[in-house]
């Protein structure tokens, strides 16, 4: 099937979907709505949200998610990023690509300053998905990733369920299985910017995370396996705060190691999925975004490597900081802390993984 090149093929029926997902894998967008007028858009290539599109305080419909305006700006030839992205097997980092697991070495490919980031070079992100279900309001993925899959051990079968509610709640599920003992992190990767204008940055935005601790990180952007207190540092998001108030000091090594904040926080949810992990509010349009979780941590990027070097949707240049984003996860590096929360999956096991990103507008 050809590639759809227009914005307008972003309003795709589910209808639609259905009978695109019988095509050509990983070039189609399908769409899901709801009776608010929100509309979430996601193509099978990487399992990817493609836009969010909401009506903001004065009713004005902005989209809040960078992306590209066509599937093929999505394929790593094109454009190397995560925007949106189904991240797997393993979401952030493991140090310098190993791990051991019942005894085995795993040396896995090394992309990001000598570790493995976000399952590797070929990760989930530039990979197909099967569309297996598919309705007005939610939409299953399937991807089959075989045995020694940038090394990884075992065959794991993921499925991404993005599920769309009248109250304007982004439910996304994650599932697997494996056929070997192996690790699995999964995460979406979406870069949010509430103002619908990505020639703002996310500086003037406010943002909440309900964690008292967080992983610090080297230079490489590894974690050494601490958990230190936000109190008294510019970590602490324990109250509703602009991002950019002390994205910049400098004096702070953290700040620094991280170019602004690009680190793992330790929620105080301990897993319970009905207790808020984070917050988003853009004061411009008055759209709010929580964040619900079972997972133990959260990793917050605020975009540092954005450079301009990528274009996208509307011909918009993407500029340092034209995004942040709300990552729930295991925590980074988790396969070679035992202290952690595990990542290991076995066989007759199933991973279960859960993220609601909750809409709603301050008017």
């Amino acid at each position: 099937m050809k590639t759809l090149t227009k914005i307008a093929a972003m309003c795709l029926t589910a209808f639609c979907a259905l009978s695109c997902s019988e095509k050509q894998e990983g070039d189609a967008f399908y769409t899901i709505s709801n009776e608010n007028g929100m509309k979430v858009t996601v193509t099978n290539f990487g399992g990817r949200i493609t836009s969010i599109l909401i009506p903001d305080k004065d009713g004005v419909v902005r989209d809040v998610v960078l992306g590209f305006d066509n599937v093929e700006s999505y394929y790593p030839e094109n454009n190397q990023t995560d925007f949106g992205a189904s991240i797997g097997r393993y979401a952030n980092r493991i140090a310098q690509g190993k791990f051991t697991l019942d005894g085995v070495e795993y040396d896995l490919p090394k992309n990001n300053f000598g570790h493995c980031l976000h399952g590797g070079p070929t990760g989930w992100q530039y990979k197909p998905y099967q569309v297996v279900e598919a309705d007005a309001t939610h939409i299953k993925l399937k991807i089959v990733s075989p045995d020694g899959d940038n090394n990884f051990p075992g065959e794991v079968t993921a499925f991404t369920t993005y599920t769309l509610t009248d109250d304007n709640r982004l439910e996304i599920a994650y599932e697997a299985t494996t056929t070997a003992p192996t690790i699995i992190n999964m995460t979406n990767h979406s870069y949010f910017n509430l103002s619908g204008d990505p020639t703002t940055d996310i500086c003037g935005d406010y943002l909440y995370v309900n964690a008292s601790g967080f992983t610090p990180i080297d230079n490489t952007c590894m974690t050494s396996g601490e958990i230190l207190p936000v109190e008294g540092t510019p970590m602490d998001f324990l109250t509703l705060h602009k991002i950019g108030d002390r994205i910049d000091e400098t004096d702070y090594e953290q700040i620094v190691n991280g170019n602004g904040y690009d680190h793992n926080w330790v929620l105080d949810t301990k897993g319970d999925i009905n207790q808020l992990a984070a917050k988003l509010y853009c004061e411009k349009t008055g759209i709010t975004l929580d964040v619900y979780t079972d997972e133990p941590g959260i990793q917050v990027y605020t975009g540092n490597f954005l450079d301009g070097s990528v274009t996208g949707k509307g011909g918009i240049v993407y500029n340092k900081r034209a995004a942040i984003c709300l990552e729930t996860q295991k925590y980074p590096d988790t396969p070679n802390k035992p202290q952690w929360p595990s990542a290991v999956l076995r066989p007759g096991e199933t991973y279960h993984s859960h993220c609601t990103f909750a809409f709603s507008v301050n008017k």
